[in-house]
Formats: C-alpha cells, structure tokens, sequence
C-alpha cells in the first residue's frame, strides 16, 4: 500500500501545551481545560499508521489520549506501539476497544473494506463514530455512511491537507463533514491536527473540498513544470525564474515550495507519491463529470500524471512531473 512507507515517519515525541486564556475567560477556559482532560482519558482507535496517520496518532499520544491501533503492515506501528498504543488484530477489534475509531488509508476500496468489510469497524462493538481522514471522494463517503445506517454508526468525514509535515506539526487543514453534534464532539480530537473547516453536515462535502485543492495542487505543478522548462531553454536560470515568479503575479504551490525543496535540488523527494497524486486527480475528474462539471484543464492534469505514473511508477515522488517536463524539452531544471 502506498501510504504504508515508513521512510522519514516522524512521530513527535513532546507533548504540547493549550494557549492560556485570559483572566475574562478563566470560567470558559476552565471549562474547556476539564472537557479536555475528560476527552484524553478515553481509549481512541487509529487505523492506518503510515506516513500520514503515523504522525496525527503521534499527535493524539502527545495529547495524552490512550491509543489501541492498527495497520496492515506491522513495521508501521512499532514507533507508537512503543510509545504506549496497544496494537489490535484488525479494525474490528479496534472498534471493540474505542467509541471513536480514525482512519487514515490510501484508497477508497481500502476504506470500504475497513469501514463495511466482515472484519471492519461493523464488525465492532462498542465504536460509533468512525473519522475517516482518507482522500475517498464523494461517492465512497457516501457508501459508506449508507452503511452505517441501522448500526449506531456514524461516519466524519475529515480528509486532511499538508502533507507529512502538516501531519508532524499540526499544521494540516482538516475539512469536516458530519452531524453539527458529532462535529462537537470530535472537534477537541481533531484540532490536534490543524485548522478545522467544517463543510456541513452531508457526507462527501468534506471531500469534494478535498479533491478540489488537489486538483490546484498538481495542476500547479503542472503549468510551472512547463513554464519553467521553456524558462530554462531559453536561456534562464531555473532559480532565478522561480525567484521571478514568486516575486510576480505567477506565483502558486509549487513555484513558492515544491520547487525550491524537490526540483531545483533535483532530489524529487517532496513527500507525495505521484500514484497517490493520480488517484486523487482522477477522482476528482470523475466526480465533476458525474456532477456536470466540464474539467477541461483537470483531464489535461490527469493525463499529466498518468504519463509519469507510467514512467517513473505509482511510488515515485509526485513533483517527478517536472521530470517528465525535463526530458521532454531537452533541460535540466536545477539551482
């Protein structure tokens, strides 16, 4: 599974303090101290612990939470198992052990199957919220909530942006859709991980946000691929037409990031694999259409990472588009 690489798992070690409040809010503050310890004490479920749910369960035991886990490939879970997790044999045993169950996985099929399958999180018996911060879309969200009628079983959809850095220090953004209740529930687990938006209470809003920004993310990488390419047959130096672009008008994701940390290095190692890229992409794609929305630019984004998902393989780096770009115009673009 792609998102089961260990490589570069960083898994905070320090707990972080709240913010204090002042003397006008000591009540409110107090209040919500209490809430926070009450929520601590409890046992949460963690399903998925590689690269991207490896750091926010970090997170959850920097918190103080107490963690009964669970991934697929057991090397992923010896960094918090030995920080304390209790490592269970299957989803279903995770959702026999909490009464909130997260989930962080690398396809939709994956999803469902942990979510619906005859040793998933149905097959528990004490969960009933499931928090599932994969990149599914729409559709999967709402299968899945589908499902859980009947059950006591109540789907957050939360996919996360910002990559394995936002992961390890909190900095993620995490778009939420779930009951207004259920958001207030879970919201004192999920600011652990970043800035919370919640999209309202429909499954699938929450990831059809989501396949939003990773359209713009790849498409960005994209167009500046291709710009800086021609840049640098013409006689530019790579950095210093970044330089120029992210001082102008052009400047997006990739030319104030991407590029300054995988490409101009040439080491293609930003954190995101190009088959998890593709995915997201074509999901997004075929949700538009399903939905009547022409995608025009994203089909071209599409083919894009097809073509280096072909070349360079579901697990190379995703800013490996720039590769493609490179050996097409003949250029290297380094500085």
């Amino acid at each position: 599974m792609l998102d089961r690489l260990t490589d570069n798992l960083e898994i905070r070690q320090n707990a972080t303090g709240e913010p204090s409040r002042g003397k006008n809010k000591k009540s409110a503050g107090a209040c919500g101290a209490k809430r926070e310890r009450t929520m601590a004490a409890e046992t949460i479920g963690f399903v998925g612990t590689g690269r991207m749910g490896g750091p926010m369960a970090g997170r959850l035991l920097d918190a103080g939470y107490s963690l009964c886990i669970y991934d697929s490939q057991v090397e992923a879970t010896k960094a918090l198992v030995a920080r304390g997790a209790r490592l269970a044999k299957s989803p279903a045993e995770v959702a026999s052990s909490a009464h909130i169950v997260l989930a962080s996985l690398p396809t939709p099929d994956i999803v469902k199957a942990v979510a619906l399958g005859p040793d998933g999180i149905v097959a528990g018996n004490r969960a009933t919220v499931l928090i599932d911060l994969s990149t599914t879309g729409p559709g999967a969200a709402k299968l899945i909530a589908k499902g859980f009628e009947g059950r006591n079983l109540t789907l957050v959809d939360a996919p996360v942006s910002g990559g394995i850095k936002g992961a390890v220090n909190g900095t993620l953004a995490v778009m939420v859709s779930c009951p207004k209740a259920t958001y207030d529930r879970v919201e004192p687990i999920l600011k652990h991980f970043g800035k919370l938006f919640y999209t309202g209470d429909k499954p699938g809003t929450a990831q059809t946000a989501k396949l939003a920004n990773k359209l713009m993310a790849a498409a960005a990488l994209v167009i500046t691929s291709e710009a800086v390419a021609m840049g640098v047959k013409g006689g530019v130096n790579a950095k210093v037409l970044i330089d120029i672009i992210n001082a102008s008008s052009g400047r997006n994701s990739a030319s104030e990031d991407k590029f300054p940390r995988a490409v101009l290095p040439g080491t293609f190692d930003f954190g995101f694999t190009t088959g998890l890229s593709y995915k997201d992409v074509r999901l997004c794609v075929d949700e538009a259409e399903a939905m009547g929305v022409p995608m025009v630019c994203g089909s071209v984004v599409r083919q894009m990472l097809a073509i280096t998902n072909a070349k360079y393989g579901a697990s190379s780096d995703f800013t490996s588009i720039a590769k493609v770009l490179e050996e097409w115009a003949g250029v290297e673009m380094r500085g």
